[in-house]
Parts: structure tokens; C-alpha cells; sequence
């Protein structure tokens, strides 16, 4: 299979393999990407992603494959975040031609962005039964994690089970080529995800300052088998993980059931779907190896499998099949991949700016999600371009509904 990526040696480290040709790269990326490289846990080499670009801890966009041992603050704090998508029997035509009852009805039905009053982002004030009977699936496993670990009661666990969050998660109605209707969204494993992450990348933190003296980065701390955090990291993460897929099994349910009271035709859902993690680690095999695979801002993209790649507010968002490419381990980007800050963005673009981006989608158009407008995203054309040799794309999807979180 020819390859598209561009190697690099990179001293005193494993090379680095990224899939970025015509697409930016950031110094402060390249860097994060080179002190990775040069940590003694790593296999072979890592890859970075054509969406690449500088994340808190680790780059996003990253593909880092270790032996014996995993990056906690690789993984990140949004543990197990990802998409899920499902084609349904809609058309085109068969969409209301006023959008804005179709978004509030997803927006009532699916808690999101903040409570007014409140720091805390959209809850379940009291979660309704199919919650309460996901919960039930995941609890066992918590109560357990609680034991070792007691402040994780004090989360928002089940109050935030089927909800969406802030920031770049969303939920989207779109249209395929062929004009059917799908439904999409973005989130992960919210409150409880995010302290077990928090917590376990300040453990390993610690556990560096006396045994990895030579980190080229405090925050790429290791946990290694055999140690104190390892095995309660891995049981931790693997649970966030699920909690995650469930939370976006939950929100698809109730975007579909929230879609039947606005749009009357009758239809059925779920005639193709894909849920898919982009924030996670797990073990595999690589050139004859079992190793610990974390992709921080990527996806699996093993020959024939399916996943979701999205595009920004304004932009086209892709269903792919993945080529098996063993140099990537397998994986994808998991988006376009931000160019900019948040901070950046709101400096730079204007609401007439985001109000023209976004022309023909019925999406917020405020002031507070400037800092998530197409123009702070990569291309996405070029993202894709830059990873033929990892993915074919199965469908090709637009937007005509955003719900922001």
C-alpha cells in the first residue's frame, strides 16, 4: 500500500509518522509530538494525525502505541469522548422546512451547555428510567472503583449519563449524497470521565518525581505493569470508556424519539450505525506485539471497519471505512482538527463572521460559540486528502442542524 505520511528521525527517540502533507502543523505540536517520541515506554514509533494540532498534556491527534505501560494524560480527561452516528429512512424532503422545532426538541430532550445559575454543565435534575436502567449496568463496576477511590462518589455520575456537555460536543442532523436523513453527535464520558482522568494524571505525576527522572515532559508520566496505579488505571479508564459509549446510545434514543414529535412521517432509525471512541487506550496487537495503543484525538481504522469523522459547524463530516494501515496502527483522525485557540478565535472572527460560516444551518449563532465557527477548524478537505492511504469514505454528510453543547 503507498503511503502518504511524512517521516521524521527524531533524536534520541522513536521516529515520528504523521499524515499531514497540506495541512498546518503548529511548533508548539511538533514539540509535544518529539518529547512523546522520546519516551523509553514507546513502540516503534507514533503517529500523528492529518486533524494534529497542541492539546493540554498530549497533542490531539496522536497515535501512541507503549509497552507495558500507559500515558495517563494521553488519554486526557475526556475519557473515552467520541461519536455515534445512525442513517435513518428519512429524506431530505421529508424535513419540516422550519428546522427551529426540530432543534428545540432535541435541545429539551437532551440536557446540554450550561444550567442557568449553575457552573455545572446540563444534568438530569432527576434521570429519567432508561438512566436509571443504563446505570444499572455500570454500577456494580463504580461501586468498586469507589471503594479504592471515594471522591469518586462525589461526581455527577448518573446525573450526567445521556447527557451532552460544552464545548466542541454536539449533536447534528444531517443529509448523505443520496439526500437520507442522519442523525450524529459528539460526547464522551463527561463529569465522572473527567475527575478519574484529572486524578489519575496527577497519581502519575507523583509517581514520576520518583521514578522517571528524565521525562523530556511532566505531563507524558507513565504508569508501568507491576505498578501501584497501573491495574486501578486500566479498570478506572476501561469503565470511563463504557460509560461513554452508553452515554451516546442513550442521547441517540432520545434525539430519535425527540425528531418523532416534530417530523410526522413515520420512520425507522438506525439503518446504518457507527459509535466510536476517539479519546481512549486499549490493547492490541502491532507487528507482533501486544501493546497499549492510546489514540488522543483518533480513531480505529482496521480494514473494513467503520468510523466517524466530522467536520466543523459549516462543514461537510464523513462515515469511513478504515484501509488497515499498519504504519497509522490502524487509526484515523477524528476530525478536521482545530488551527486556532478558542481564545484566538473569538479575537479573530466576528458573529457576522460565524453568521456567514454557517449560512443554511439552523445552529446557534451567538456570541459564545464563536470560538467553535468553521474558520477555526482545518480544512477538511485537506484532512481527508491527507489520509487516503488510511480511510475510503462510505458516506458524505452535511449538516442542517447543530446543537451546541
Amino acid at each position: 500500500m503507498e503511503s502518504s505520511h511524512i517521516h521524521e528521525d527524531v533524536p534520541g527517540g522513536v521516529p515520528l509518522k504523521m499524515w499531514t502533507r497540506g495541512v498546518p502543523v503548529e511548533d508548539e505540536a511538533r514539540r509535544q509530538l518529539r518529547n512523546a517520541a522520546r519516551l523509553p515506554v514507546v513502540f516503534r514509533h507514533i503517529a500523528a494525525m492529518p486533524d494534529v494540532h497542541f492539546g493540554i498534556g498530549a497533542t490531539v491527534g496522536l497515535v501512541i502505541p507503549t509497552v507495558k505501560a500507559i500515558i495517563p494524560a494521553a488519554v486526557g480527561v475526556d475519557i473515552g469522548c467520541g461519536m455515534i452516528a445512525c442513517k435513518t429512512t428519512l429524506r431530505a424532503e421529508d424535513l419540516p422546512d422550519d428546522l427551529g422545532p426540530l432543534r428545540s426538541a432535541i435541545e429539551r430532550a437532551v440536557p446540554h451547555g450550561r444550567r442557568p445559575g449553575s457552573r455545572d454543565p446540563g444534568a438530569w435534575q432527576k434521570p429519567p428510567g432508561a438512566v436509571n436502567t443504563a446505570w444499572a449496568r455500570l454500577e456494580p463496576e463504580f461501586r468498586e472503583l469507589c471503594r479504592d477511590y471515594p471522591k469518586l462518589e462525589k461526581t455527577h455520575h448518573i446525573q450526567h449519563l445521556g447527557t451532552l456537555g460544552t464545548g466542541n460536543h454536539f449533536i447534528e442532523v444531517c443529509l448523505d449524497e443520496a439526500g437520507f436523513v442522519w442523525f450524529m453527535l459528539h460526547s464522551g464520558s463527561r463529569g465522572v470521565g473527567n475527575f478519574i482522568g484529572t486524578m489519575f494524571i496527577e497519581l502519575a505525576r507523583q509517581d514520576a518525581i520518583r521514578h522517571q527522572a528524565n521525562l523530556p515532559d511532566r505531563d507524558l508520566a507513565y504508569f508501568e505493569e507491576g505498578g501501584r496505579h497501573f491495574g486501578d488505571y486500566v479498570r478506572a479508564v476501561g469503565w470511563a470508556q463504557r460509560f461513554a459509549a452508553i452515554n451516546r446510545e442513550l442521547m441517540m434514543k432520545g434525539v430519535i424519539e425527540a425528531a418523532k414529535t416534530v417530523i410526522r412521517k413515520g420512520f425507522q432509525s438506525h439503518v446504518e450505525a457507527v459509535n466510536c471512541h476517539h479519546n481512549y487506550v486499549s490493547r492490541e496487537r502491532h507487528f507482533g506485539e501486544d501493546v497499549y495503543v492510546t489514540r488522543k484525538g483518533a480513531v480505529s481504522a482496521k480494514a473494513g471497519q467503520l468510523g466517524i469523522i466530522p467536520g466543523s459547524m459549516g462543514a461537510r463530516s464523513y462515515i469511513v471505512r478504515g484501509k488497515g494501515n499498519a504504519e497509522s496502527f490502524e487509526s484515523c483522525s477524528h476530525g478536521a482538527g482545530r488551527v486556532m485557540s478558542r481564545g484566538e478565535a473569538r479575537r479573530r472572527f466576528t458573529l457576522a463572521d460565524h453568521r456567514s460560516a454557517t449560512e443554511g444551518v439552523e445552529c446557534r449563532k451567538d456570541k459564545d460559540v464563536i470560538d467553535e465557527t468553521p474558520a477555526a477548524y482545518k480544512d477538511i478537505d485537506a484532512v481527508m486528502a491527507a489520509q487516503c492511504d488510511l480511510v475510503d469514505v462510505v458516506h458524505t454528510l452535511k449538516q442542517v442542524v447543530c446543537v451546541k453543547g
